[in-house]
């Protein structure tokens, strides 16, 4: 039995659960972080002396912190060939996109964007600056965009964990009130997206606790 630290709002902890529901694996989570705390915890920081989430602790197995880890850790041990190959060349192919949504989207998404137009309020939001981070986002972007112009996930045409780093992502970028370029490719990808079950559940979730007016 897995057992999971970390806030259902959390972006990090939406792309573990979508991963551990698209692998069929059972679970306990515990909501941790932002209004519920507990991660500053003497017994959280044991597992996490970061004190942020997720964790994930598999059985008996030591505490496992850091997302992409998690996610790799978990496609190694219960993922089909398909979502994450035995086959170094494959694998690595999947994981050099994994990284570059995380380094590239993520990292220029979540806080450049997501953090200043919602979790942040109004008065003090600083429009020239979520302007420039769009600009850089969407430059980005437009490598998924060629990408996925001809193939039907990010790493090729099977779904991979590549799609759980990039793809999570997705249903913030196209509900908070911004000025997107247009992305047909990806656009029609996140349609996709949005028909699988455990996107639907652990991805498309309310961000509302978040947001500052």
């Amino acid at each position: 039995m897995l057992k999971i630290w970390g806030r259902k709002t959390s972006s990090n902890v939406q792309a573990l659960m979508w991963c551990v529901e698209q692998l069929n694996l059972p679970y306990e989570r515990y909501d941790i972080g932002h209004k519920f705390g507990g991660n500053n915890t003497p017994e959280f920081l044991a597992m996490n002396p970061n004190g942020t989430v997720p964790v994930l602790r598999d059985g008996d197995g030591d505490a496992i912190w850091e997302t992409g880890a998690i996610l790799r850790y978990l496609a190694s041990r219960y993922g089909s060939e398909e979502f994450w190959p035995q086959d170094l060349q494959k694998r690595a192919n999947i994981d050099k996109w994994a990284e570059w949504a995380k380094i590239n989207v993520a990292a220029c998404f979540t806080g450049p964007v997501f953090w200043r137009v919602v979790r942040t309020a109004s008065k003090d939001r600083d429009q020239q600056a979520i302007a420039d981070a769009l600009s850089v986002l969407h430059k980005n972007l437009q490598i998924a965009e060629a990408q996925l112009s001809n193939n039907q996930f990010l790493a090729g045409n099977g779904f991979t964990l590549a799609d759980i780093q990039f793809g999570h992502l997705l249903y913030r970028y196209y509900d908070i009130a911004i000025e997107r370029a247009n992305f047909p490719a990806i656009e029609n990808y996140y349609e996709q997206l949005k028909q699988r079950s455990a996107f639907k559940e652990h991805v498309m979730v309310s961000y509302e606790d978040l947001r500052v007016e």
